[in-house]
């Protein structure tokens, strides 16, 4: 007869545990969904949706520190496909470049042997998204093609650098936390190495100053600002008054533009970056728990803050017009000058312990409404920020924060009076802009007041501390094939055994056995046969039996579950019935000490079935005979059999005959027979010379193999009556086990330094793994996990299931068994995550919108798209939206934007639905400019969008900014530079002000005075602005270019001060004064200078020149340059856009602009085997379109024959 075995295809994997002290800051979420945190020296990637590890990244052999998603803030498609890209850095300086879904490395890159101390990937450049710069200790920054591994270019300063942040408005510009202060950067470049050593500022400690007890008094912050006056000095402070520069981090704030925020162990700093001064400080009262981190967000002022007792708490920046309860209600005598973050939302604190501690922070950087928390036991805990409506009487008085309101747009689109509560998509979804005027806001939109709540949506355990012992369930065979599952059981120290599915990787039970502290972990643990009935009853055998018992050994349960012999430390054996939980023998006094033990294989199986059988039967009858109520039909033989089964056996005690072999302190061989009551002596055999203290048996068929103290390994062959011993050099044998299946005779031997895989047949070694040589981890455990599979467990807190070869490897990720479908469209190959996108954006064939796969008729895309709308189904708010007929294009591509974390489409659909809309607006009321300018304020463009915002808007800003640094300033130079910026934004009376509160015995003086005196006596006659405007233009021929600036805008030549400005290379600058000082039109021509400067091939920031183009309404400019730069899908998508608003004007080049636009994209649609929206968009392409029509609608043969 063939013999056949059946494996289930389980993939190796690995179960992580415990965090190590270096892990603390490898966390990081991408832009693609999952977060990916290190783990000694292993990477996860975990999907924050569904709480699933998706891929264990194992390559490095040093603790990781450091991890980081690559950006996605370029356009997509197949060329440039959605993919999973990931740097991982460790404590010996090598940084690990990931394919995260196929789990390859793409490249490594090593500098020095130093851990690396910060790293970021670019995001800016068009041209490249491979540059990666890293922080190598001490004092190094090195930029690195992530691609190949290549050093661009390497720069040292002269202090140790700790971490870096990027300005996310300026990417030349690059702030250095050193381990003395701060060093800002201002001409950074991926081309070549910034020339200077940066500008240098000092940091003041909080602590350091002896008001500091005052600062974390319970008096607020108010007060606290006042005290820490100056924090930001080019001086080097003195020794006394700064030991050492305690600041935890530094990040510019993405929400709004030159903004810096420091962090303190009890305060928040944030900083203005044009004065260089605190404008804000959020303290911690006395009794409050201090900070470890926190993230900025982009779409709201708001702050998300990690404490040391895990609680992670949501601060939103206060609105500067707050919205006052009643109208007759007394303004604030002394109103608040400062920005103040108000505490809106915390979660529930973990419990910290010696080995519990809280120990980074993650924010999902699209929607910015869910926060992770990496804790130190190997805990994952998401928790999701969810917004409640309340009533507007319904706010609390004795808050003094003002009440958040829900936003009055939705995806770009103002939302109406009767607008149910918006689905918390995103935080601009579930909270509105606080930054604009009370009584108009409540006048012209419909205000909902918000409260927001965190909610703990998902939870991933890891395993317990180490050391654990491991025991993997029956094998799979032709009769459990139905029901077996992979169960993996871990005994832990603290005496409960932990079940996992190895298929998903995930905790099936817990079960609290053992209630001893401390558990003697070789042999643990053995399992029953049946794994699905696995439930939490337990039996105890050996009850209490005072504290005076001695340790046990090792448990061997018999091979038909009959029999299980217990070895004592300093006691003799013991035999129980595992039926009846009763001691059968317990061995003499003088019974030799067993060092290893194994029961036989071979047993008499059919001798015991045929006495089962006739027992039951027997019972069977006995039981018809008694009970006479019973109807036949209740009285069947099956229900009998059945309930006579356990009776029966018990009563008669029918067992059969096994026997289990043993040696003792000797080395001499003991045969012994069990059967029922009785325990027989069989036969001895004498020690072998060559073997030491045998530790460990394994015995399969015909082979039984014995190891011992020295490492030496002696297989003998029972039916051939031979012995073979082989010397290892291993040191102790700890553990052998055969591997499952009939006439599989691999042997797993483990070590006191590694394991090995034995072939016992042909006697020879077929994989080896050794602690220190080609692994940094020591093994705890072994067992087999199929029949080609092993699973170890080490001393880092990991099990590992590996293959024969027992070399560490990751899975490829679309091979995952997950218990929930995960929506990552990244894992789909590029045609069907193309595909999929173009699905959702728009189903114009249809009547109505569905998530029905039949809608796809390529195979390729079918095959992968199931699980994908399992995904959308299961989140209902999103399914709703995409099924919604009302929900227009555009919200459509801000939504499917957000589904992709496609950042470069995200800005993009968000400006472009704000600027259509605002047009479409302005059309049909042309007389009331105000009600237009009503609506802008209301619903503006955030201003974390920068120069892009209005004009109008942008101007509020500033000046409410610039009050705040008057307010703010302490120091002459801070007094100077309020001055200048007033003088920029036509403040001249309060500019004079400024320049005449300068004290006689300053150097500056008698300018000053001077200066006052030009300010207001500027006229606007021929001669004396043609005196002005020649000494403005001599000041900046001779390098005084701020000065010259000024002089233009005192005579109202602004927008000739843009024109030098824009010379010098200052475009941020000049872009930042023709939105504060220029009419529209003037405007606009000095952007549309910036756009060229953008898409200059030096700069080649085309991205950004398209967002301004989009901010100026110059659509038919915009969806020309996104067709000359091939995004022929988003062109067509914003040109139909257009066409709905009214955006184009209707003539010949709109028309062709229209017809391209279709077309290319009906090809790009072909290409991805889409082809009904292919169809759709080549009959919308005039005449260009119809050979691509006909080529689509030939007959499937047709074109397989091609």
């Amino acid at each position: 007869m063939q013999r056949f075995t059946v494996n289930i295809k389980l993939p190796a994997r690995t179960l992580t545990g415990a965090l190590s002290a270096p892990n603390r800051g490898a966390a990081d979420w991408g832009w693609q969904g999952l977060i990916a945190y290190g783990c000694h020296s292993l990477v996860l990637v975990v999907d924050a949706n569904t709480a699933q590890t998706l891929q264990v990244l194992e390559r490095h052999k040093a603790s990781v520190v450091k991890v980081k998603w690559a950006k996605e803030n370029y356009h997509h498609n197949i060329g440039s496909p959605y993919s999973l890209r990931l740097a991982s850095a460790d404590v010996s300086g090598k940084i690990i470049v990931w394919d995260v879904a196929t789990g390859t490395a793409r490249c490594e890159i090593q500098e020095h042997a130093k851990p690396i101390q910060d790293m970021q990937w670019l995001w800016n450049q068009d041209a490249s998204r491979d540059l990666l710069l890293a922080v190598h200790p001490p004092n190094y920054i090195v930029l690195w093609n992530a691609d190949t591994g290549t050093k661009l270019w390497k720069k040292s300063y002269a202090e140790n650098i700790l971490s870096f942040s990027f300005d996310p408005f300026d990417p030349s510009h690059l702030a250095l936390l050193t381990s003395e202060g701060i060093v800002f950067i201002s001409d950074f470049s991926p081309s070549k190495a910034p020339a200077s050593s940066g500008k240098k500022v000092y940091i003041s400690s909080p602590h350091s100053s002896p008001s500091h007890n005052k600062l974390a008094a319970a008096t607020g912050a108010k007060k606290a600002l006042d005290k820490v006056k100056i924090l930001i000095s080019n001086e080097k402070p003195s020794a006394e008054s700064v030991t050492l520069n305690d600041c935890l981090q530094l990040s510019y704030l993405p929400s709004k533009r030159n903004y810096m925020l420091l962090l303190y162990p009890r305060e928040i700093l944030i900083l203005d970056l044009e004065v260089n001064q605190t404008v804000g400080v959020i303290a911690i009262e006395r009794t409050g728990v201090p900070f470890l981190q926190v993230i900025p967000c982009f779409q709201r002022d708001g702050l998300f803050c990690l404490h040391e007792n895990g609680c992670i708490t949501l601060r939103v920046r206060r609105s500067n017009c707050t919205i006052t309860g009643t109208p007759n209600e007394e303004p604030d005598p002394d109103p608040v000058q400062e920005l103040i973050y108000d505490l809106r939302s915390q979660c529930d604190a973990i419990r910290v312990t010696k080995t519990v501690r809280p120990f980074s922070m993650v924010c999902c950087p699209v929607n910015e409404n869910s926060a992770a928390l990496i804790v130190s036991d190997g805990r994952v805990m998401i928790w999701e920020l969810k917004s409640s409506i309340s009533g507007r009487n319904l706010r609390v008085s004795s808050s003094s924060a003002s009440p958040l309101y829900s936003p009055v747009s939705f995806c770009g689109i103002p939302v109406g009076a009767f607008q149910n509560k918006l689905p918390d998509l995103s935080l601009d979804n579930m909270i509105g802009q606080g930054t604009i005027a009370g009584e108009e806001q409540l006048k012209s939109s419909f205000l909902q007041e918000v409260h927001l709540k965190f909610l703990l949506t998902g939870l991933l355990s890891g395993l317990p501390l180490p050391p654990f012992a491991i025991r993997m369930c029956p094998p799979l065979t032709t009769k459990n094939i139905k029901q077996y599952e992979p169960i993996l059981a871990v005994g832990t120290s603290n005496g409960s055994v932990l079940v996992f599915h190895l298929t998903s990787g995930l905790l099936h039970k817990e079960l609290s056995i053992h209630s001893c502290e401390k558990i003697e972990l070789e042999g643990f643990l053995s399992l029953a046969s049946d794994m699905r009935a696995l439930t939490s009853r337990s039996i105890s055998f050996r009850g209490e039996r005072g504290n005076d018992e001695p340790a046990i050994e090792m448990i061997k349960v018999s091979h038909l579950k009959q029999y299980l012999a217990v070895v004592f430390k300093d006691k003799p054996l013991e035999i129980w019935d595992v039926r009846t939980c009763t001691l059968l023998r317990e061995m003499s006094k003088n019974f030799p000490t067993v060092t290893a033990l194994e029961w036989s294989p071979s047993h008499n199986l059919k001798s015991l079935r045929k006495k089962q059988l006739a027992a039951r039967e027997a019972m069977a009858r006995q039981t018809v005979a008694s009970d006479t109520e019973v109807s036949s039909v209740e009285s069947s033989m099956i229900s009998l059999l059945q309930e006579a089964e356990s009776k029966s056996e018990l009563s008669q005690n029918i067992s059969a005959r096994e026997h289990f072999v043993f040696t003792g302190a000797d080395g001499q061989v003991y045969h012994l027979t069990v059967e029922g009551n009785s325990v027989k002596d069989s036969a001895r055999i004498p020690p072998d010379g060559s073997m030491g203290s045998i530790t460990c048996i394994a015995w399969k068929g015909d082979i039984l193999v014995l190891g011992d103290v020295d490492g030496n390994l002696n297989f003998w062959d029972l039916k051939a009556r031979v012995s073979r011993g082989i010397p290892t050099h291993r040191s102790w044998v700890k553990k052998i086990r055969f591997a499952p299946g009939k006439g599989n005779q691999k042997l797993l031997a483990m070590y006191n330094d590694g394991a090995e895989i034995w072939d016992s047949k042909e006697v020879q070694m077929v994989s080896s793994i050794r602690s220190g040589r080609n692994v940094n981890f020591r093994i705890l455990d072994v067992d087999w996990c199929t029949s080609d599979k092993v699973v170890l467990a080490s001393d880092d807190g990991c099990i590992r299931v590996l293959d024969l070869s027992m070399k560490a490897s990751c899975f490829r990720m679309d091979e995952q068994d997950l218990i929930e479908p995960a929506w990552c469209p990244y894992l789909l190959v590029p045609r069907a995550s193309l595909a999929l996108k173009a699905f959702l954006l728009h189903q114009p064939w249809n009547e109505k919108y569905s998530l029905e796969i039949t809608n796809i008729e390529t195979e390729i895309i079918a095959r992968h798209l199931t699980d994908y709308f399992m995904a959308l189904s299961s989140c209902s708010d999103i399914k709703k939206l995409l099924l919604d007929p009302d929900f227009t294009l555009l919200q459509r591509c801000l939504l499917v934007a957000r589904l992709y974390g496609d950042e470069s489409e995200l800005h993009f659909w968000t400006i472009a639905a704000h600027y259509l809309h605002s047009l479409s607006q302005e059309k049909p009321a042309k007389p009331t400019d105000t009600a237009i300018l009503q609506e802008q304020l209301v619903n503006p463009l955030d201003i974390c969008y920068d120069t892009l915002c209005e004009n109008h808007y942008f101007q509020k800003f500033q000046l409410e900014r610039v009050n705040l640094q008057e307010v703010k300033r302490s120091t002459y130079d801070h007094t100077r530079k309020c001055a200048d910026q007033l003088l920029l934004l036509g403040q001249t009376d309060r500019a004079v002000q400024l320049l005449l509160e300068t004290s006689s015995e300053n150097a500056h003086y008698y300018c000053d005075s001077l200066k006052a005196c030009l300010v207001t006596t500027v006229t606007s006659s021929g001669p004396s602005q043609s005196t002005i405007k020649l000494v403005a233009t001599n000041m900046i021929a001779n390098g005084k270019l701020a000065e010259g600036v000024q002089l233009l805008c005192l005579i109202d030549k602004a927008a000739d001060a843009c024109r030098y400005l824009q010379t010098y290379g200052e475009w941020n600058r000049a872009a930042w004064l023709a939105k504060v000082r220029l009419n529209s039109e003037e405007c606009a021509d000095v952007l549309k200078r910036w756009v060229d400067h953008l898409c200059s091939p030096q700069v080649n920031q085309k991205s950004r020149a398209i967002l301004v183009l989009l901010s100026l309404g110059c659509f038919t400019k915009v969806a020309e340059m996104l067709h000359s730069m091939r995004y022929f899908d988003r062109a067509a998508l914003f040109v139909e856009a257009c066409l709905k608003y009214g955006a184009f004007e209707t003539n010949d080049d709109t028309n062709i602009l229209f017809l391209k636009s279709c077309f290319y994209y009906a090809r790009s649609l072909k290409l991805l085997g889409f082809k009904q929206g292919a169809i759709l968009f080549a009959s919308k392409a005039g005449e260009a379109g119809k050979d691509l029509l006909t080529e689509l609608k030939q007959p499937k043969e047709e074109v397989i024959q091609d």
